[in-house]
């Protein structure tokens, strides 16, 4: 039997950001959080390297997968491999708004083709016994009034996703880049909430703009659960004081150091097997935020982690300026 998820609190999707590192790190941080890799396109998975796509530790756990794609047999190709791999949920992405994504026809533009989405949907859950779902935004270019949002979602619903993860924001698939798609349209929240209201029986995430604990406390009155992205890897002690708010009053919160010290023996033995340094201290930057010394601290990593032959000692100097 499938394992009953708990989407209270979940780490974005983030392209060049949630590797199996960066994972990791956040597992230290949040043992309940749930965690998704980077999006992993249909063709690189059935014909790239599929262990470095696929490779994760196995205290990731619970862990989803986001699959870019619009071919319902890949994707249903792609659930499987992912299911075997040991993944918790296979989420497919109807959200980026790239010029890359697009030429591929996948990502946002699919909001614009949802029986070509609901294809792809009912064919893997057909396929695996893990969950299937769906991130997406609230609307496209100038489709983007709550008519059409409401009926991609029942279209959706009726191919067997009951959990959508909302971006409460629209995309413009032209003139803006991805960055810009993610600051420049307004955020709606209001559009999410009454999605919830007209289709309570589904489970809605809320993903855009969140950066304070407060602010992400308050959609819990509104919605089933909370998608953070950027504010987590900027910020990333933020996901700390959420797993007390959210999971586990009781639990005294770990110090930022505490955190530290467990992702060092991590590091250690990644760089005993050849891992390079800076490609696990780039997740550690935003620790200190706000702290005495985290100036010195990020400084010291950034010119250092990335030395030939840098080992844990980087990462031990770096900490004692935030002493």
């Amino acid at each position: 039997m499938a394992l009953k998820l708990d989407r209270k609190l979940s780490i974005a999707p983030m392209m060049d950001h949630t590797d199996r590192h960066f994972r990791y790190f956040m597992r230290i941080i949040s043992p309940h959080a749930l965690l998704y890799t980077e999006m992993i396109t249909t063709g690189a998975l059935i014909h790239g390297d599929r262990h470095r796509f696929l490779e994760h530790h196995a205290d990731e756990y619970p862990l989803a997968i986001q699959l870019g794609g619009s071919e319902a047999e890949d994707l249903a190709t792609c659930a499987v491999i992912a299911e075997e791999a040991g993944f918790n949920e296979v989420n497919l992405n109807v959200g980026c708004p790239s010029d890359r994504v697009q030429s591929g026809r996948f990502g946002a533009c699919l909001m614009a083709e949802p029986e070509l989405v609901a294809e792809g949907i009912a064919k893997m859950s057909q396929a695996i016994d893990i969950p299937v779902t769906v991130k997406t935004r609230i609307g496209i270019d100038d489709k983007d009034s709550y008519e059409e949002l409401s009926a991609f979602i029942n279209t959706v619903k009726q191919a067997g996703c009951d959990t959508f993860i909302i971006h409460a924001r629209k995309a413009w698939l032209n003139g803006l880049s991805p960055k810009e798609n993610r600051e420049v349209p307004p955020l709606q929240y209001e559009t999410v909430y009454q999605l919830k209201k007209d289709f309570p029986e589904l489970e809605f995430i809320i993903n855009g703009g969140f950066t304070t604990q407060d602010a992400i406390m308050e959609q819990y009155q509104h919605v089933d659960g909370v998608m953070i992205g950027r504010a987590a890897y900027q910020n990333p002690y933020l996901l700390a004081e959420l797993e007390q708010a959210i999971f586990d009053a009781e639990t005294p919160l770990l110090t930022r150091n505490e955190i530290l010290e467990r992702f060092i023996e991590y590091i250690q033995q990644n760089l005993d097997a050849d891992v390079y340094l800076g490609h696990m201290t780039r997740h550690i930057l935003g620790l200190f935020l706000g702290q005495p010394g985290a100036r010195a601290y990020r400084r010291y990593i950034s010119e250092n982690a990335y030395i030939q032959g840098a080992g844990i000692e980087v990462v031990r100097v770096a900490m004692e300026k935030t002493l």
